[in-house]
C-alpha cells in the first residue's frame, strides 16, 4: 500500500485512447475534502482542450463521483423472477 495521501490532489493523464472527438482529451482522478462536513470523496476527471474565438487554448473539465449511481448498471428484465406466487 502506497503512503501517498491524495487528499485535496489529483492528476490528469492524457488519454492514449481517445477514438472520437468528444472523448476527453485527459482523464485522471481526484480526492478533494467538502470544507464544510470534512467528507472525503473520489471523483473522476475528465478535460477537453478547447480554443475560444479569439485563438487562445482553455481546459473544460468534469467530474463525476466514483460511486456514482448512475454509472451502475439497472437489473435486466430477464434477471427478475416473476414466479412469485402471488394469489391473484
Amino acid at each position: 500500500m502506497s503512503d501517498f495521501d491524495n487528499t485535496n490532489s489529483g492528476a490528469l493523464h492524457k488519454n492514449d485512447r481517445k477514438s472520437t472527438p468528444t472523448q476527453p482529451d485527459y482523464k485522471g482522478d481526484a480526492a478533494p475534502v467538502c470544507v464544510h462536513c470534512g467528507a472525503k470523496q473520489d471523483f473522476w476527471l475528465s478535460a477537453w482542450i478547447k480554443t475560444a474565438r479569439s485563438g487562445k487554448k482553455w481546459m473544460s473539465i468534469a467530474f463525476q463521483a466514483k460511486d456514482d449511481p448512475r454509472e451502475k448498471q439497472a437489473q435486466k428484465p430477464s434477471d427478475i423472477d416473476y414466479d412469485d406466487d402471488i394469489p391473484f
